[in-house]
Order: C-alpha cells, then sequence, then structure tokens
C-alpha cells in the first residue's frame, strides 16, 4: 500500500483542495488571456481568450473584393484556426503542470488539454 501505513487522509484532503484551486485560479487566467492568429499575411487577423472563445476579429479592406467573397472566408477560417492553435498551445502550458499526474499523465478525459 503506502510506505509506512496508511495515507494521511487530512494531508490527501489538503493537496485535493490546492490542486483545485490551482486549476481554478488556471482556468481563470485562460479565461482573461488574448492570443492571435491571423491569415494573408495580416490581412485578417482573430483574437481568442486563451480558453478558445473568440472575441474579435479584425479584417482589413485590402482583403475584401466582392467579386471573392470566397477567399475572404477562407482567409476568415485560416485566422480563427490559427488563433485557436494558439489558445490550445496557452491552455497546454498554463494546464499540463498541474493536469500532468491525473489520468494516467495525459491531462483529464474530455478536456482540451
Amino acid at each position: 500500500m503506502f510506505p509506512g501505513g496508511q495515507p494521511n487522509m487530512q494531508q490527501l484532503l489538503k493537496q485535493a483542495q490546492k490542486m483545485q484551486e490551482d486549476l481554478a485560479r488556471a482556468q481563470q487566467e485562460l479565461a482573461e488571456a488574448r492570443v492571435s492568429g491571423s491569415a494573408g499575411g495580416g490581412l485578417v487577423e482573430a483574437t481568442t481568450t486563451g480558453a478558445g472563445e473568440l472575441v474579435a476579429l479584425t479584417i482589413s479592406p485590402a482583403a475584401v473584393d466582392p467579386e471573392d467573397t470566397e477567399t475572404l472566408a477562407d482567409l476568415v477560417v485560416a485566422a480563427v484556426r490559427d488563433a485557436a492553435a494558439a489558445a490550445q498551445k496557452l491552455q497546454a502550458e498554463r494546464m499540463g503542470p498541474l493536469t500532468q499526474g491525473l489520468g494516467g499523465g495525459g491531462g483529464i478525459p474530455g478536456l482540451p488539454f
């Protein structure tokens, strides 16, 4: 079982509470963080929270061609994907160390980190 006998339940509860507080703090930081992604050499820029919520989209007038809205749509999708990738990287950086010991070392099943 455990070296030296039974685990100290009070100590385990304190550790669990600290982990929960650390996770909540990291989640709050992610919700407040902003990351950006771009496409078309900066013609379209998307900004998301660290949690992946799209909060802003900037389109340069040079990207707008009424005859070619398909390219603009592709640029928007690419910029949003780029921002989402940046958010996932930030999540891994912030949450990874906190979740390594859970679920066999790969994070929490069902969560994106």
